[in-house]
């Protein structure tokens, strides 16, 4: 039963990890510029979502971070859900803001599988990685674990998404360059943040006294019970 229990700052991670997933939904329907390069304002918080998962596989191990990544997707798609409902449902006469309120919600089926896919694959190797590095390097050097995970996270990320969602829109040679550069800045984000992890990641450990080495556990994603 005491494997079950969550406290009060896995459960503030957790809804943090649900509300950048859904932020980056809507954020991402707007285009910015960055330098000479088209991004979406969802990099502003998707890659927070990372350093979410940084935190709470390092402090609850990987069991803890498996519940949250498929909490965090059953959020995200009920989001997108209701708002395709919601999209389909005529507006009252006096209203007019049908186009706005469609570019918000009404995301394409091949759009969304694309990032239902890529944030299932990102989310669990980042966390993935970050379980076996800390067993394998006996808890140390947190700051490169954290930086290597999310490289890994954001590859298979950005590999499957670009692809899915938009493979025979945009040219392949544009879809090569896209990828790198989104897995380039929000590594640059991570290592940006990176100061405010490390105090998070050591203040959650002193307060909670809780530290979990991943030891003979399974990795299975499906396992999602299994604290």
């Amino acid at each position: 039963m005491k494997g079950r229990m969550v406290s009060v700052s896995f459960m503030l991670l957790g809804i943090l990890f649900c509300v950048c997933l859904i932020s980056a939904n809507l954020l991402a329907t707007k285009q910015i510029m960055f330098g000479p390069f088209n991004i979406t304002a969802g990099i502003l918080v998707f890659p927070v979502s990372y350093i979410v998962n940084d935190c709470i596989a390092e402090v609850w191990g990987f069991g803890k971070a498996r519940m949250i990544i498929w909490t965090g997707f059953l959020m995200n798609f009920l989001f997108v859900f209701f708002g395709f409902v919601a999209d389909l449902i005529p507006g009252a006469p006096y209203w007019n803001n049908d186009e706005g309120f469609h570019l918000l919600f009404g995301l394409a089926p091949r759009v969304a599988c694309a990032s239902f896919m890529a944030f299932l694959a990102g989310s669990f190797l980042n966390a993935y990685v970050m379980s076996v590095m800390k067993v394998a390097s006996g808890g140390r050097h947190f700051s490169r674990r954290a930086i290597l995970s999310t490289v890994a996270g954001e590859t298979a990320d950005s590999l499957i998404f670009f692809p899915v969602a938009l493979g025979g829109i945009v040219p392949w040679e544009n879809l090569m360059l896209m990828m790198c550069w989104q897995i380039l800045l929000k590594t640059l984000y991570e290592i940006l943040i990176l100061p405010v992890t490390v105090r998070v990641v050591a203040f959650v450990k002193r307060t909670e006294g809780v530290d979990v080495y991943d030891h003979r556990i399974s990795y299975n994603i499906l396992k999602v019970f299994q604290l």
